[in-house]
């Protein structure tokens, strides 16, 4: 008996944990990763095991939470007070697990309802049994009106329905369908270490399943997340993890031995390491990263891939700062973006992203993009990168730049292309939503 109590209270402290990291980000507007990793660290030694559990509920409840929403308006008759945000996030959670998980409805219910406890809150026991039994008791009414609302159906704000489907009319269903999946955990393999084949048979020997990507030389899918402590050779630099379409970046920039390389927006890393991975005779490799932390992880995701490159803590749109009037054969730009084409992965974005975020996000990356032109050689060739799905932000924003840049050519991705750039969806052959566009100095 005493074992199951404490099955039950590891249950319920999951859920109440998870609710408080839901209202890091609803309220507080936190990062999802950076508010499971605090969480985390809270718990005591005895409950690690409930954290990957944690951070199910909490990307379960963020990646539905315009359904979630919905459904909760249905059965709660009055609205939450402000101080009582954790009871609220913790019926969104709860009405998660009866909707889009494999748990049992009376254990679902159970633990939710027993979360309270730990919030301290026992008065809103009563209000989460009724609210998550009557979404029981009514699945036709709650299927009916998810049905009749495509903010619920798609669980995605009304705004960037809008901006999708205007986008894509044919593709719009397809894609915010694609950013409610569960991403693939793909690996980059470094190739100046080991082939992707043996790291591949490495895998299968630690009895990690994983495929070769078709697109990508040096990708590798594998069939179930794990932790990177469990990746073979991971601490010596081996592999690292970096979605498909990311991966695309090193190929497009179409480096050569001893030229000069910039690499402007460049933390956490995993492109400026695979460009050096790529071509390791470089002449010299520039990151730029604003951000001091940042800049950090930046330099050690590149000692532990074993690669050397010039790192500054610069804004790349005040080059006056930075740069010493030598110009760069290759600059790889990965600007500041609405993220819209990695949802599926950071479910956050749809709740921490509004509309009026984009005219500044444009700005900046018309900044960026002015900014280090010049540093570009003639004849040399910059890399634009978005992980963004929004047309304003990738071939609208080339086709301005090129008229304001008349030495500025824009140059094919795709055999036989006509369009500027390169647009991946999100969960196009299993790949993150990407944007590459590739300008040549005449």
């Amino acid at each position: 008996m005493k074992a199951a109590n404490e099955s039950h209270e590891s249950a319920a402290a999951a859920r109440a944990a998870a609710a408080l990291v839901v209202v890091q980000v609803l309220k507080n507007g936190r990062f999802l990763d950076a508010a499971l990793e605090e969480a985390r660290g809270r718990l005591r030694a005895t409950d690690r095991a409930i954290a990957p559990l944690i951070q199910e509920l909490a990307y379960g409840t963020l990646r539905w939470y315009h359904q979630l929403i919905g459904v909760a308006n249905l059965f709660a008759t009055r609205p939450f007070k402000a101080k009582d945000a954790d009871i609220h996030a913790l019926l969104l959670v709860g009405l998660y697990q009866l909707r889009h998980t494999r748990v049992a409805d009376h254990a679902a219910v159970d633990a939710t309802v027993s979360a309270a406890d730990i919030l301290k809150k026992s008065w809103a026991k009563g209000v989460l049994n009724a609210c998550l039994r009557a979404c029981l008791r009514e699945a036709e009414r709650v299927a009916q009106t998810i049905a009749a609302s495509a903010e619920l159906r798609y669980s995605h704000p009304a705004w960037l329905i809008d901006a999708i489907s205007n986008d894509y009319p044919n593709a719009w269903p397809r894609i915010l369908d694609a950013n409610n999946e569960r991403p693939p955990m793909t690996l980059r393999v470094n190739t100046t270490r080991v082939t992707r084949s043996d790291y591949l048979a490495a895998l299968h020997a630690e009895g990690i399943a994983a495929r070769t990507h078709s697109g990508v030389e040096t990708a590798l899918v594998l069939e179930m997340p794990v932790p990177v402590e469990r990746l073979p050779g991971f601490a010596e630099g081996h592999a690292s993890v970096q979605d498909a379409a990311a991966q695309l970046a090193a190929g497009f920039l179409e480096t050569q031995p001893r030229q000069r390389v910039l690499d402007a927006c460049a933390a956490p890393g995993g492109k400026a390491a695979h460009i050096l991975e790529r071509t390791p005779s470089l002449a010299e490799l520039t990151a730029l990263e604003v951000d001091p932390q940042r800049l950090e992880r930046l330099r050690l995701n590149l000692r532990r891939v074993g690669v050397n490159a010039r790192l500054m803590l610069a804004d790349a749109m005040n080059r006056s700062s930075w740069w010493d009037g030598s110009a760069y054969d290759r600059i790889l730009l990965d600007v500041p973006c609405s993220a819209t084409g990695v949802i599926r992965r950071h479910p956050d974005i749809k709740v921490r992203r509004q509309p009026h975020d984009l005219p500044q996000l444009r700005r900046t990356q018309v900044q960026i993009l002015d900014g280090v032109w010049p540093c570009l050689a003639r004849g040399g060739k910059l890399l634009y990168v978005t992980c963004s799905v929004l047309n304003e932000e990738n071939e609208q924003q080339m086709r301005d730049f090129l008229v304001r840049h008349t030495d500025a050519v824009a140059e094919p991705l795709q055999p036989g292309g006509n369009a500027i750039g390169y647009q991946i969806l999100p969960g196009e052959d299993e790949m993150d939503g990407f944007y590459y566009a590739r300008l040549r100095k005449r």
